[in-house]
Formats: C-alpha cells, structure tokens, sequence
C-alpha cells in the first residue's frame, strides 16, 4: 500500500512520524510520492491550543478531499483527547497512542539535523496544559537506548542531533538514570557532529548542567527554557514548579559561562488570572533578561485542565492577543540585540541542504541563520564563517 504521513505541531511528533513511516516501509508498504494519491493517509496531531485542535480538523477534512478512495487514520495528541473529533466518515479511523511504553524514535528534518527522542510524557499537570492528559505520566529510554538511536542517526548522516520529549529534562524516571549522565555519554561519540538540548525546565536545568554544555566537546551553547509567565503570582496560578527569581539565576549562570549562548525563552499570555499589574510585571521582568528570543503563546481554553476549576478572572480574547503583540515586539528587539553583538565573530555554521533562489543556510553553533551562495559541496559539512 501507498502510505502518507501528515504530521502537525512539535518536533517530537516529527520523530514520531518518521519511526512509525521507517517501520510501515519495512513492513513492504511504500511511501506516497507528493501528489500522488495515498491508500492510507495517517494524520499525526497536536493539541497544545485551540488553534491546534482547527488545525487538526481543518487537515483531515482537507486529506478527505485530496484522497477520497483512502483509508485515513487520526493519531497523535488530539485523537487522544478526543477520541470522536467531531467528524463522520466511514473511512475515519481513530487510534489514540499510547501513553503508558516509551517508543524510540528519530527523525530527519533534513540532511543535516536528527530530532531523537529521549523522553515522553510529563507529571506536572500544569493548570493550563492539557498535554500530561494526551501523552501520559513521564517516561523514557534508556541511555544505552538512546545512544544506539543516536548512533544510527549519525551513521545515515546527521550532523546534528536536537534532543527532545515532553520534559526531557526530567529523563531517567522511568530507568533510574539521570539527564546529565545522558549528556555525557552522548558527548563521547563521534567527533564530527554537535548536540541541542530541548526545551527544558528552569527547576532541571541545574548549574552541573550548564557547566556541562560550556566545557563539553559536542553540546551547542543554545538553550530553550519555559519561563510561561514572568510574574510569581501567575506562576503560582499555573502550578509551576519555580519562581522568576530562579529563571534569573539560571540566565545568569548561562551568560557567565556562555557569554555566546543563543536563549530562548517560552512565553504564555492572558491565562485566567492574569491581572494588568501582574503582566505589568512580567513585561519588566522579560526586558531586564539577557536572552535572544521569546516563543509566545497566547492562552486558550483546554477541556479537563484544572485551570477551567479556578474561580479566576477570564482575559477577553482581544486583550489576550494585545498582549501576544507586546511580548512579540520585545521579542524581535532581543533577537536583533543578539543578532548585533555576536556580528563579526568567528563561528562554526553547519550548512543545510535546502536551496531557496541562489542561496543555501545554515546556523552556527549560538544559532545564528547565515546564508551563502548555493554550492552542493558544502551540504552536510561544517564551516568557519564570519557572522
């Protein structure tokens, strides 16, 4: 059979996506080719917004269309939220995953980058996240596990490797092992290759960590941490497991060691209870951070969370998204403030394999998007350049 994989929302679902295609084609099946009417169409979704679930819905009515003769089976996060999906086709099949194994997984975004999985799942039940309820309580592979994926990845390939996972950082639950250990023994493979660390929480991206990244020979000094809100009071309505005092700390701690570090930040706006003082607040605190870029989310309502059982103010949908356009203003500032004081620095790019007009790019290790002109030779290989 012809079978097509539609994947929706984070790098985890690509890993995902891709294990569960490498194994469909070892089984005999074939991979549609782009127009090509699928068999099987399999629709991988995502639930973290409202904005996701329509996203979802829309590309399953669209998949319909464009293979009406096709099986079309809906997985992912919202499949497990929603086990109807508000859809009536006698063609539609739902299979929720599952929330209770740890599958291995990786994927190639392109020639060059391998997202690998190393953990699934979370046990903090944040008030406002629906995801522990969609992908179960924590979980993950072992370190011998991971390395062996690791391994495979770099052996077809990649040259770098981005780890990801619901909550990576609190790997080792499962397995009685610990993140760091994980870092290490990755950090003695093959010389020609460097890592990324996921997204990972302020309270488990403890200073042994950080000290790690800056001396180690394969780890990128990038770092993605969710701060969610700026204000104590908010974080304390979220059930998060931190103050804004530890989030400095952390940064600071970053730029002493990795005065280079590219840092990301992730931003949650106009959750219930979110006064004007309190996202006051938070403005202030965001500017006085020393990061390069905020990923903003604006809040939405997710069914089962524990936030709809708060009696808290709810923030109207329009000053919800007023204060998206703020945060996303300081966020370009801090970006082109990155952007400028690293300008001129030698840095080591890893060139990628995609051709827009005459030009090819790639990012530095601080991740820092460069472009030169389009050569085929330089595809999959590292460089110095001047930034």
């Amino acid at each position: 059979m012809k079978i097509r994989i539609v994947t929706l929302g984070c790098k985890l679902n690509f890993a995902e996506s891709s294990a569960l295609m490498n194994t469909l084609i070892a089984k005999g099946h074939e991979r549609a080719k782009a127009g090509e009417e699928a068999d099987v169409v399999i629709v991988n979704t995502c639930t973290v917004t409202d904005t996701a679930d329509k996203k979802d819905r829309q590309a399953i009515h669209r998949l319909q269309r464009e293979n009406p003769n096709a099986r079309i089976i809906v997985t992912g996060c919202y499949a497990k939220r929603d086990s109807r999906l508000g859809i009536s086709d006698s063609r539609l099949r739902i299979i929720p995953k599952s929330t209770e194994t740890f599958i291995p997984a990786y994927s190639r975004e392109d020639r060059t980058r391998c997202f690998l999985k190393v953990q699934d799942g979370c046990n903090y039940f944040c008030t406002y996240c629906a995801i522990p309820y969609a992908r179960g309580r924590s979980r993950n592979a072992s370190i011998a596990e991971v390395v062996r994926q690791a391994q495979c990845a770099l052996i077809e390939g990649a040259k770098e490797i981005v780890l990801t996972g619901v909550n990576i950082g609190d790997f080792g639950r499962s397995t009685g092992e610990t993140f760091i250990d994980l870092l290490r023994a990755l950090d003695d493979l093959q010389p020609d290759y460097r890592v990324r660390i996921g997204s990972c929480e302020p309270n488990l991206l403890t200073d042994e960590i950080i000290d790690f990244v800056a001396q180690s020979k394969h780890f990128a000094p990038h770092f993605h941490i969710p701060l969610q809100s700026g204000s104590n009071e908010v974080l304390k309505i979220m059930h998060r497991r931190y103050t804004r005092e530890l989030f400095a700390e952390r940064i600071e701690h970053i730029r002493r060691v990795m005065p280079h570090a590219f840092i990301g930040v992730d931003c949650m706006v106009g959750v219930r209870g979110e006064k004007q003082e309190y996202f006051d607040d938070y403005v202030q605190f965001i500017q006085s951070l020393p990061v390069s870029q905020l990923h903003v989310f604006t809040y939405s309502e997710r069914a089962g969370t524990r936030m709809l059982e708060m009696d808290l103010e709810v923030i109207p949908i329009a000053e919800r998204e007023r204060r998206s356009k703020i945060l996303h203003a300081i966020s370009e500032d801090k970006l082109q403030t990155f952007y400028a004081a690293h300008r001129g620095e030698e840095r080591t790019v890893l060139w990628e394999s995609k051709k827009v007009t005459s030009l090819m790019y790639g990012f530095t290790e601080n991740y820092i998007k460069v472009s030169r002109p389009y050569d085929p030779k330089k595809v999959n290989t590292f460089e110095k350049v001047i930034v």
